[in-house]
């Protein structure tokens, strides 16, 4: 009796791997479908930054709104561009959403990543421009509120700053 026993607890257990080997690899062929290479994210040659900030730069100040380019010594990123400026507090989300819509319309941006409420964002090539808008922000109550956009490219690195001794000031010299 025991023997019995014992082959018929065999008996289930490899019935149920089968069972479960099989479940398993069903679903499985179906969430590991191979579909193919993925596209990407540009295919075309990279833009240059110059292109890329004269876009936006010239669709805000059809908007009314001017923004300085920061230095590239002041960033400490490749690839990254900071477009700053002042805009009345009373119009400035609407002047934002405009000219965002103008770069769209007239510069061939689309629009970017959803990155919640209060948030713009656009693509084009292999840039991404985000801006928060003032109200969102929590500007205070002051006559001008302050414009931050933010322009990155894909694959955005460090910069690297190799610093030697012959690149510091020498006390003497000093």
């Amino acid at each position: 009796m025991r023997l019995r026993r014992g082959r018929t607890g065999l008996t289930g257990l490899a019935l149920m791997t089968v069972l479960t080997m099989t479940a398993t690899t069903g679903c499985a062929a179906l969430l590991l479908e191979d579909k193919g290479p993925l596209p990407p994210r540009y295919s075309g040659p990279p833009l240059p930054a110059d292109t890329v900030v004269s876009d936006l730069t010239s669709a805000l100040k059809a908007e009314g709104i001017t923004l300085e380019r920061t230095p590239q010594e002041l960033i400490p990123t490749e690839c990254h561009e900071r477009l700053t400026g002042e805009h009345e507090s009373v119009t400035a989300d609407t002047a934002l959403k405009a000219g965002f819509a103008r770069a769209r319309s007239d510069h061939g941006w689309q629009d970017g990543h959803d990155m919640g409420e209060g948030w713009l964002s656009l693509r084009k090539g292999n840039w991404t421009a985000a801006t928060v808008l003032p109200s969102a922000s929590g500007a205070d109550a002051s006559s001008t509120s302050m414009i931050l956009v933010t322009v990155t490219c894909d694959g955005g690195r460090s910069k690297s700053s190799p610093r030697t001794d012959s690149a510091r000031p020498s006390p003497a010299s000093s």
